[in-house]
């Protein structure tokens, strides 16, 4: 069943706050990068890769260890994030056209039909904010429609300076070829590009409650990065780092990062926001180590569906702390909305659970994830399916023979040790729970050439 928010207050659930006045509202700053990997940050263990600037953010926050995205790819984690619903609620489960070219010819499947853009009947929690009061920008990758009636001023941004259809920039150079991110000084790197623009906007709205989202490009292809950032990676490729220009690009997003958040205390409203830091995907394994996860994007193996998370709310987050919570895209939208103090109607609820009860030594009501991916990925080499994770186990449904794979994470992180075969029970259990939820989502299942 479906994961209900948890509000703030009981008289939030009649629809918009009443117990919650606007001054006494966060300024939320969100900021995801596209395809960065769970090991792609000095924080979370990698020893090659500087990122000073996220892992202060780190170390004045809490860190999520066992954090998820929606999706093993991009577009469906950020139509997961906009509504708070899971990809296979809204069938948006494959990022961008499901093309012939994505399929093996020896395939036993038809991957289902999904859709490409989000919708305009669905609300997204840009529209909840601005309906409660705050100014919303979004600056970056958008990538739910390639139809300017679906970018992000048509569903609740004030301002959208990056966003489009596009999964990838044409160059990180200034002429960016992007809609709707003019030129503007040739040869500009676009991650500092964005975070002049995300800055410009915040000075100009920090007296009223701001709802900012920055989502990087970075690090997706085309891989570039500026020429001094090249350097200092060439000749430090192995653990840790496959590609200087990626690790070129990993540093751009910090760097970027950093600015944005200096400019919080340049405000001075750090105090006063609350900062998430996440990517929508696990790392795509042909530019990045992943090790010790399976796999990278695209694949249901942790390595494509982990990623860093890290959340700051001074008075609310305890300082440099680690949760070991398994968390997913959608708590980071009931997550907000509770900051926010904005509710739901009657009728409404979300895949999702604030993170609150984790920031006072709680715990969250959900016993489970759950994860669709009915298609091939870019490299063909995967298998679609779905997965449950439940406590330290993690069981996958294939859907072109429907077998399964249970692993326990707790013990073999890696996912070297399939376990099915020994602990049937266990299989059979999460396997009709997985089968319950994907009924009650309405998944589109690939159907058996």
């Amino acid at each position: 069943m479906r994961s209900v928010l948890i509000f703030l207050s009981a008289s939030l659930l009649s629809g918009l706050p009443c117990s919650v006045g606007l001054a006494e509202r966060p300024h939320i700053l969100f900021i995801m990068a596209d395809d960065m990997g769970w090991k792609d940050l000095h924080c979370q263990g990698n020893d090659v890769l500087r990122t000073p600037n996220i892992d202060a953010l780190a170390q004045s926050g809490v860190r999520f260890d066992n954090a998820y995205a929606a999706s093993t790819v991009c577009s469906p984690t950020r139509a997961a994030l906009m509504t708070g619903l899971a990809p296979a609620r809204l069938h948006i489960t494959q990022h961008g056209a499901d093309s012939k070219s994505f399929w093996p010819e020896d395939r036993l499947i038809q991957p289902p039909a999904t859709k490409h853009e989000l919708p305009h009947e669905t609300t997204t929690m840009a529209e909840r904010l601005k309906a409660a009061g705050y100014t919303t920008g979004f600056f970056g990758k958008w990538h739910l429609g390639s139809d300017k009636k679906y970018w992000p001023t048509e569903h609740g941004f004030d301002v959208n300076v990056g966003g489009c259809g596009l999964g990838g920039p044409p160059t990180y150079f200034d002429p960016y070829r992007i809609p709707a991110l003019p030129p503007r000084k040739e040869d500009e790197y676009l991650s500092d590009r964005l975070a002049d623009e995300t800055i410009d906007f915040m000075r100009r709205e920090k007296d009223q409650p701001m709802f900012v989202c920055l989502w990087t490009y970075n690090p997706h292809y085309p891989f570039e990065a500026p020429e001094d950032l090249i350097e200092h990676y060439k000749g430090k490729e192995g653990p840790g780092l496959k590609n200087p220009i990626y690790g070129g690009q990993i540093e751009a997003t910090d760097r970027a990062v950093g600015r944005v958040l200096r400019e919080l205390d340049s405000l001075g409203i750090s105090d006063e926001t609350l900062v998430v830091f996440t990517s929508d995907n696990g790392g795509w394994s042909g530019a990045t180590d992943n090790r010790p996860l399976r796999k990278g994007k695209g694949y249901l193996f942790e390595g494509g569906l982990r990623v860093p998370l890290i959340v700051r709310w001074p008075g609310v987050t305890e300082a440099a702390t680690v949760n070991e919570t398994p968390v997913i895209s959608m708590d980071l939208t009931a997550t907000v909305l509770d900051a926010a103090g904005v509710g739901l109607a009657g009728d409404e609820s979300l895949d999702g659970e604030t993170l609150q009860p984790l920031f006072s030594g709680g715990k969250l009501q959900r016993d489970a994830l759950y994860f669709h991916y009915p298609h091939f990925a870019f490299h063909k080499d995967n298998r679609p399916g779905s997965v449950i994770r439940s406590g330290q186990y993690k069981l996958i449904l294939r859907h072109d023979d429907d077998s399964i794979e249970l692993y326990d994470l707790e013990n073999d992180l890696s996912e070297r040790k399939d376990l099915a075969a020994d602990k049937p029970e266990m299989a059979q259990k999460l396997e009709g729970r997985l089968t319950e939820w994907l009924e009650e989502t309405g998944a589109g299942i690939p159907a058996k050439r």
